[in-house]
């Protein structure tokens, strides 16, 4: 009995001895998973606190330097140079604004409709369509042949050129197709025997099921259209009703880089601000305007990132 007793306390000591080894490992890990994330974090940032630092604070003191995430002497006078005394970013910002909208929402329905056609199954062409949007990632026509084209429609000189040529991507096809080929069959074939049609189960079943999905390529597609301005300069650049707030500030951006003084591209600064504005401080005002509403519409589509919604829906 002594002997069995011994062994029982022996065992149980090399339990604990290992519950504290793991426990001991587990902390370490903890501390330095913290630490990178925390410097990660930092690393990442800085750059754009640095930059709102430098867009709120006075132009002349910010030639000096040493401002780092907090301005020295505040003042909203970029903003005012960037936002407020230019006709062309207001109207960019309109159209910006509509571009991203209309384009979203219309780019979000092309793109779901093209992908439920191919997810099923029984269409005939699935195979040969998906082919035929794969190659076009790869090849085009190119810079050239496109604007002759969009001149033959008449998008040219048009609001339409934003939203029309960008509303079905074979990359955003590609991607919802896989994501709806996941949800299982039986949820369609039991929507059929009550009788639904395809358009009803796609609105009923497929979208609810597809909202991570849809919020990552809306994402994606918002982007996109409030990032772009290269479009802006190629077919609208003598057409200032349609420019953009990209297009606009980047001649302002460009502008201001060969800018002296209180000079920015062969306009001056307005008497008041002449002694605080700089070619420094107006940068990164644009720039700030330019990432603020990207940064505020994420947090509201990040949780529709989390995957996994069919799980338990249906047991196959």
């Amino acid at each position: 009995m002594s002997d069995l007793s011994a062994n029982r306390v022996s065992r149980m000591g090399d339990g604990v001895s290992r519950k504290k080894k793991m426990a001991t490992e587990d902390l370490i890990f903890t501390i330095i998973n913290t630490t990178f994330l925390v410097l990660f974090a930092i690393v990442t940032l800085y750059p754009v606190l640095n930059t709102l630092a430098i867009s709120f604070n006075d132009g002349n003191d910010a030639v000096r330097g040493g401002i780092h995430l907090w301005p020295r002497i505040w003042t909203l006078r970029n903003y005012d140079e960037v936002i407020f005394q230019r006709d062309g970013i207001r109207i960019g910002a309109k159209i910006t604004v509509l571009r991203t909208v209309i384009g979203t929402i219309t780019s979000l329905a092309a793109n779901a409709l093209l992908s439920f056609i191919l997810s099923r199954k029984k269409f005939l062409f699935k195979s040969g369509l998906s082919l035929f949007w794969v190659i076009t990632m790869y090849a085009s026509g190119g810079m050239i042949p496109t604007l002759i084209l969009f001149r033959y429609l008449h998008l040219t000189s048009s609001f339409w050129v934003y939203v029309i040529p960008g509303m079905v991507s074979a990359f955003n096809v590609m991607v919802m197709r896989t994501y709806m080929a996941g949800i299982p069959d039986s949820l369609e074939e039991a929507a059929q025997l009550e009788g639904a049609g395809y358009m009803r189960i796609f609105w009923s079943i497929v979208t609810p099921l597809c909202k991570p999905v849809y919020a990552t390529i809306a994402l994606f597609v918002a982007v996109y259209h409030w990032n772009s301005w290269f479009d802006a300069m190629l077919y609208n650049r003598f057409d200032p009703q349609y420019t953009t707030l990209q297009y606009e500030l980047r001649k302002l951006l460009d502008s201001v880089s060969a800018s002296t003084g209180g000079q920015v591209a062969g306009t001056s600064l307005t008497s008041s601000a002449v002694n605080t504005i700089t070619p420094v401080t107006v940068r990164a005002a644009a720039t700030i305007a330019t990432m603020a509403p990207i940064i505020a519409l994420y947090p509201f589509l990040q949780r529709y990132f989390v995957t996994g919604l069919t799980i338990g829906g249906v047991k196959e």
